[in-house]
C-alpha cells in the first residue's frame, strides 16, 4: 500500500510545464537576445512536492485514506489470525473442518487483495490530481521567474526522468529550485506545515549533478 510520490509525480512533470507554457500569453521576442545563453536547472518534481501547498494537500490526502488503511489492516490481522489458528489446531481438526477454515481464509484473502487494489488505484488517482494541480501553477511561476531573471534555457534535473534533457553536471549557482519554491509559496499564501509533519519522499540526487537537495526524508505516502 505504499506508493512514493516520486513515482507518480515523474509521470506528470513535463505535462505540467507544457501546460503552463501554453497558458502563458506574454509575447516572446522576435529575435534571440544577443550574447551567451543564461542557463538554469530545476529539480521540478522535488520543487512541486516541496511547496507549502502540496505539503498541505498531501497531508489532507493522507488523512482521507487513514480510515481505509485501518480497515485493511484490521482485515489483514483477521486473515493472519485465522491462518495461525488453523496451523496451531490442524492436528486436532477433522479434514472437513480444515477445508472449511481454509476456504474462509481464501475468501478473506481475496477480499483483502481486492480492497487493497481498489484503495491503491483510488489513492494513485487522487495523488495524480493533487500533484498536477500544484505542478501546473508552479510551472507558471517558473516561466515568470525565468523571464524576470533572463534565463534562456531551464533544464529539468529531476532524477530518474525517462526523457531528455539529462543534466550531467550543474553548479549550485545554476539551480533555481529553492528560488521557485520560495516564489510559489509567497504567491500561494499557504503557510509552511508544522514542524514534524509527514512529508512526501523526494528523489535522491542524479549522479554527476551538484544541485543541493535539502528536503528531509519522510515515510513514503500510502
Amino acid at each position: 500500500m505504499k506508493q512514493p510520490v516520486a513515482y507518480i509525480a515523474a509521470l506528470f512533470c513535463s505535462f505540467a510545464i507544457g501546460a503552463a507554457a501554453q497558458g502563458d500569453t506574454s509575447s516572446a521576442p522576435a529575435t534571440a537576445p544577443a550574447g551567451p545563453s543564461k542557463i538554469a536547472v530545476i529539480e521540478f518534481q522535488s520543487a512541486v512536492t516541496a511547496t507549502n501547498e502540496f505539503q498541505r494537500d498531501f497531508a489532507d490526502l493522507q488523512k482521507k485514506y487513514d480510515p481505509k488503511r485501518q480497515q485493511l489492516k484490521t482485515l489483514n490481522d483477521q486473515v493472519e489470525s485465522l491462518k495461525k489458528q488453523l496451523q496451531d489446531q490442524s492436528s486436532t481438526l477433522s479434514e472437513a473442518d480444515r477445508q472449511s477454515r481454509a476456504r474462509v481464509i481464501d475468501e478473506k484473502t481475496k477480499e483483502l487483495q481486492r480492497d487493497a487494489e481498489d484503495d491503491q488505484n483510488d489513492f494513485n488517482q487522487d495523488m495524480r490530481d493533487t500533484f498536477n494541480k500544484v505542478a501546473q501553477k508552479v510551472g507558471q511561476v517558473l516561466i515568470s521567474y525565468s523571464k524576470e531573471h533572463g534565463y534562456t534555457v531551464v533544464l529539468d534535473a529531476t532524477q530518474a526522468q525517462d526523457q531528455s534533457p539529462m543534466v550531467l553536471y550543474a553548479t549550485d549557482a545554476t539551480n533555481i529550485s529553492k528560488a521557485i519554491v520560495d516564489a510559489y509559496n509567497v504567491k500561494s499564501g499557504v503557510p509552511a506545515p508544522a514542524p514534524g509533519s509527514p512529508r512526501p519522499t523526494v528523489p535522491a540526487a542524479k549522479p554527476g549533478a551538484t544541485a543541493p537537495r535539502t528536503a528531509p526524508a519522510a515515510p513514503a505516502p500510502h
